[in-house]
């Protein structure tokens, strides 16, 4: 019985998931969840308190899976600056991958008004997450002030994900990861 209420709950999620990433949290009403997952409202209902909560645990999911993805991928450089350089080019295979709509994140933090928002609350999370770990990466770099470098490391992933969905720029990771070799450059060359 407990695997079935699992599998119950994965499918409600998934599905939020998927209608979340490619209509926003708006357009994903209780009635196009029910039909799309295959559940009832009242099974629905069971799991969660309302469309918040849902969506809510959605995009905490999400941000699990993407950053663990990310993290595996970006790490199979062996140096740091083999890692950092290499987010990008993690980031280009994303772009390119069939279904890409920018970054979840910064797409539903966009429909939400309030800062205190849930939803928000859940973006801020997954950007300090990203940063946490460019700065995990410069601080092994062993440069003079890894914090700087971790957040200019995180506009250049950010611009990078907006120019590419937005701006349709098929160049953008790659644009970014010269960037990102001249900020390592100039990083390393200090006294």
């Amino acid at each position: 019985m407990i695997k079935k209420t699992t599998d119950t709950r994965d499918k409600i999620l998934k599905t939020a998931e998927e209608l979340i990433y490619q209509n926003g949290i708006h357009a994903m009403g209780m009635d196009l969840l029910v039909k799309t997952s295959g559940v009832a409202r009242k099974s629905i209902y069971r799991h969660f308190a309302n469309k918040e909560d849902v969506a809510s645990a959605a995009l905490t999911e999400r941000d699990e899976r993407w950053m663990q993805w990310f993290r595996t991928e970006s790490d199979k450089g062996k140096t740091p600056q083999e890692r950092i350089l290499n987010m990008f080019t993690v980031l280009k295979s994303w772009f390119e991958s069939d279904g890409f709509r920018g970054c979840a994140f910064i797409n539903t933090a966009g429909e939400v008004g309030d800062p205190e928002d849930p939803v928000r609350q859940i973006a801020k999370m997954h950007k300090q997450k990203l940063l946490d770990y460019a700065l995990e990466l410069a601080e092994q770099l062993n440069v003079e002030h890894p914090d700087d470098l971790a957040r200019q490391l995180l506009i250049l992933l950010e611009g990078a994900i907006t120019m590419s969905y937005v701006m349709g720029d098929g160049s953008a990771a790659d644009n970014a990861q010269d960037i990102a070799k001249l900020m390592l450059e100039r990083a390393s060359s200090r006294p």
